[in-house]
């Protein structure tokens, strides 16, 4: 029978996936608030409701996010998906290419952090080859979910079930790839399964992004950095010929304007090459390794290359240069910024970009300190002032530095020279002492909304087994299941998987965890075959938009509807739960 505090625990818990499902209330805030009722009750401690702070998988996922953020700084993210993404014959190879990589490399980052990186990448690679986004933001999300639940560091419900596992058994925790046993295959068969019946159960529409292009039409001039990996490779090679948004005007070779550029010319040395297209395209030319821009006051600036950003204004009438052409203003001088491109009623402005006499109203795109939006945002020179995010410059240098501190982190584990938390801290802080990443940016990297999620999941989840709720109900899944533990096994993927189909996956993991613990205890049976199957069950969340972080992400720059969801990621949750009930018992015998 449920005591009183059971069925408020029960009440709370069962508010909070209501309020989660039905409210656009942030999933920190409704839970934290759940974790409060409960503090304020007497039926959580404050010992019981901060405990989810101290979680080691917790931790893990924070300082993972670091990491992560340190590798997309550096270029290794984007050099990966341009070098292994390559250019597709058909949607169905492209989300070939797409998600085999996105699924490796989630397998050994956070999924959630990968996904984030990822996606302005995927969108300019549809745009690129003149692909639907819809047909690939999908692919993207579930790559990135399947490929977590093949190693313990994939995704922050695995660091965080296993913490609980070892908190209650302290000799049955996974390794760094135990799960692959049961995740490989399952990868496989969500790979396989997209790519053959994406075209009858995804849409082939374009994605928000697409849908409003950007109007303003910048004109950018660029240099060959001499020696550099462009240099020698044809336009077509060197990947300009394909950036979304952007169009390469000319060239400007000793003297020699080329207004007719072949796809197949050759890139020299100190080219000049004069692109027109806008902001977005703007800011991925100039993360491009081997080029840099060609208005040489942009290295004569006071602030270093890693405390700069872009910015854009838009010049009022009382801008006293006026009529001026740009290398004739002193713009450095005068603002602390160099104008590096123009854009003039969303039209393309002819001519190269020294010589154009400035009008009100053109917007300018600035390179500059990072103080200078706060500094120039009410001055009457200019109407609006804006800054670009994700502006800063990619640090191409440290790309071979970070990439191997990547691997020894993932090394250290999968030999059991350290263990994740160790690990995790360790490459952190190799990233921020070797420069891979600025102190301040690994401050601001770290999603605490994510973090609070996890702590009061935790917590949620301890009242539901101190309250004894999660005995009673275990015995309802065992009795359902007619006390066998393959049946209650596969009753526990249902149970995760209707839970992460509503809620986060991992507050359905941490809920559910005290309920398999509890069921596994009852038959007498090993915790770890519930255990994995807790983690795939509480990954397996394809059905809907809102139960997995990466889905959400994608939702928008798909320009997806909830059923694109549902037609999809049902019978993919159907094949995955089959496939780990089947698999799990063979390899972690009861």
């Amino acid at each position: 029978m449920l005591t009183i505090d059971a069925w408020i625990t029960l009440a709370v818990i069962v508010g909070c996936l209501l309020a989660l499902v039905f409210s656009r209330r942030p999933a920190d805030m409704v839970l934290c608030g759940g974790v409060v009722i409960l503090l304020l009750l007497d039926i959580l401690t404050p010992k019981e409701a901060l405990a989810g702070m101290s979680n080691e998988g917790m931790i893990t996922v924070g300082v993972l996010f670091v990491v992560a953020q340190a590798l997309s700084e550096t270029g290794v993210v984007s050099w990966i998906s341009n070098n292994l993404l390559g250019r597709p014959k058909s949607p169905h190879s492209a989300q070939l290419r797409l998600m085999a990589p996105v699924a490796l490399f989630s397998s050994i980052l956070n999924n959630t952090p990968v996904v984030a990186m990822l996606i302005p990448a995927v969108r300019d690679w549809a745009k690129r080859n003149k692909l639907s986004a819809s047909q690939l933001m999908i692919p993207l999300s579930y790559a990135a979910i399947v490929g977590g639940t093949c190693t313990l560091v994939g995704t922050s419900t695995n660091l965080v079930v296993n913490g609980m596992l070892l908190q209650y058994l302290p000799d049955q925790g996974l390794g760094m790839f135990d799960l692959a046993w049961v995740g490989i295959p399952c990868a496989l068969m969500v790979i396989v399964f997209v790519v053959l019946f994406s075209r009858w159960l995804l849409p082939s529409h374009s994605g928000t992004e697409e849908r409003f292009e950007d109007t303003r039409q910048y004109i950018v001039e660029m240099k060959v950095e001499p020696g550099s990996a462009v240099a020698g490779q044809t336009i077509e090679e060197a990947g300009l010929r394909q950036l979304p948004g952007m169009f390469l005007v000319e060239i400007v070779r000793d003297q020699q304007v080329m207004t007719v550029v072949s796809p197949n010319e050759r890139l020299r040395d100190n080219d000049q090459l004069v692109f027109a297209g806008d902001v977005r395209s703007v800011v991925d030319l100039k993360n491009i390794h081997g080029l840099k821009l060609a208005e040489k006051q942009v290295f004569k600036l006071a602030a270093g290359s890693l405390n700069r950003c872009l910015v854009e204004v838009v010049i009022s009438h009382n801008f006293p240069q006026i009529g001026r052409r740009v290398r004739e203003m002193r713009f450095r001088n005068h603002y602390g910024a160099v104008v590096i491109a123009v854009s003039r009623n969303g039209k393309q402005i002819k001519g190269k970009l020294g010589d154009i006499e400035l009008e009100a109203g053109d917007t300018l795109l600035l390179e500059t300190h990072e103080d200078f939006v706060r500094n120039q945002r009410y001055s009457k020179d200019f109407l609006l002032v804006s800054a670009i995010e994700n502006s800063r410059p990619v640090r191409h240098e440290h790309r071979l530095r970070a990439s191997l501190i990547m691997l020894g982190m993932v090394l250290s584990v999968a030999f059991g020279w350290l263990s994740m938390l160790k690990a995790a801290f360790l490459a952190a802080g190799l990233m921020v002492i070797t420069r891979c990443i600025r102190i301040s940016d690994a401050r601001r990297c770290v999603d605490w909304q994510v973090l609070l999620v996890i702590a009061a999941s935790i917590a949620l989840g301890s009242a539901l087994e101190n309250t004894g709720a999660a005995s009673v109900i275990a015995d309802g899944v065992v009795s359902i299941a007619a006390g066998s533990p393959m049946a209650t096994l596969a009753a526990i993927f249902v149970v995760t998987a209707l839970f992460s189909a509503v809620i986060s996956n991992l507050a359905a993991a941490v809920i559910v965890f005290p309920i398999a613990l509890a069921a596994s205890q009852q038959l007498g049976v090993n915790m770890l075959p519930f255990a994995v199957t807790l983690m795939m069950a509480a990954s397996a969340s394809f059905a809907t938009p809102i139960g997995y972080q990466t889905n959400l992400m994608v939702y928008g720059p798909g320009n997806y509807r909830f059923s694109d969801f549902f037609k999809m990621g049902v019978p993919l949750t159907l094949l995955v739960g089959v496939a780990t009930v089947l698999i799990v018992p063979q390899v972690w015998s009861f």
